[in-house]
């Protein structure tokens, strides 16, 4: 059994409302068990507001759950997360860094786990985080990936964070002298710039050149200052996808979708050969399945993150 230990929230930055990154460091003199980019951590909280699952029909909702007297209950919620930072920031800085959103259901409940990581953070009252002294998982280059020549990375929203972990862990080797055999690209979208986590720190490894790497990035409510942007590109990532093999949109989209203009559609085209491709992706469930669709379309060999 894991041990559970005490940790703490630093180095809180907001991206948006529902959007953050942080870091999390453990109790003095306390190590991180070591991993690899693409595995998760379970987090814990004390202080959660809980909710009860309702079943009408086909239809699960989930409501507030409420005591006696009409107030929310509270209680300890584990959720577990990928881990953005990479094996080497950890080895070198002791603390393990998340790309987390504030989750709310289509009635506007929020997440159990996530309001409470999010409440009081700021205002530094709240940043005690417990995790699980162990990391897991096995959605990582070696398992999802071993023997591919194109290595194809779509991360919607949070699902960025295990890419990222690759992506920084892979330059960082590569400046070491150990270059991975493979090519990589990765389709990033979110609804803003703003949101669009590790944006820099992904041109600047692209612009390195230390390893064979594309980065496209799009957004779905752009702005004038996102389409001025030629490194920034329009739409759903898995509609991004589709375009490439010149598939319609899954649906009528409200933002067509567009490569950046530096990532045109032609380079992409050419780097992804679905035969030599395996397609890995993370983030919203619909778009996953999407892109397995797109995969069995085209002949790629599909692996999501799924807990």
């Amino acid at each position: 059994m894991a041990e559970l230990k005490s940790g703490r929230i630093v180095e809180w930055h907001r991206l948006s409302a529902t959007l953050s990154l942080f870091r999390l460091v453990g109790p003095e003199g306390a190590f991180f068990p070591p991993y690899e980019p693409g595995q998760y951590i379970a987090l814990r909280r004390e202080d959660c507001l809980l909710t009860r699952k309702v079943k009408e029909g086909d239809e699960i909702r989930y409501v507030p759950d409420v005591d006696e007297a009409g107030v929310q209950k509270r209680g300890t919620v584990t959720h577990s997360y990928s881990i953005s930072s990479a094996p080497f920031e950890t080895t070198a800085g002791n603390y393990l860094e998340f790309y987390v959103v504030l989750e709310r259901d289509r009635e506007g409940v929020l997440g159990r786990f996530t309001e409470s990581l999010f409440r009081g953070v700021e205002t530094h009252t709240n940043e005690r985080l417990a995790y699980l002294e162990r990391i897991v998982g096995d959605f990582t280059l070696a398992k999802r990936a071993k023997g591919f020549e194109h290595v194809l990375m779509v991360g919607t929203g949070t699902g960025l964070a295990p890419f990222v972990s690759m992506l920084k862990q892979l330059h960082f080797d590569a400046q070491r002298g150990t270059k991975p055999p493979a090519r990589y690209t990765l389709l990033h979208a979110n609804r803003t710039f703003e949101e669009l986590a590790y944006h820099r720190e992904l041109l600047e490894i692209e612009a390195a050149q230390t390893f064979d790497f594309v980065y496209a990035a799009s957004v779905s409510r752009p702005t004038a200052r996102d389409l001025a942007d030629p490194q920034i590109g329009t739409g759903r990532a898995n509609n991004i996808l589709r375009q490439v093999f010149s598939l319609p949109p899954r649906e009528e989209a409200a933002v067509v979708p567009v490569t950046p203009r530096e990532r045109p559609l032609a380079l992409l085209q050419e780097r992804i050969d679905p035969a030599r491709t395996v397609v890995l992706t993370c983030g919203n469930p619909n778009v996953m399945a999407d892109i397995a669709w797109i995969a069995g379309q085209t002949g790629m060999r599909f692996e999501k993150e799924d807990w």
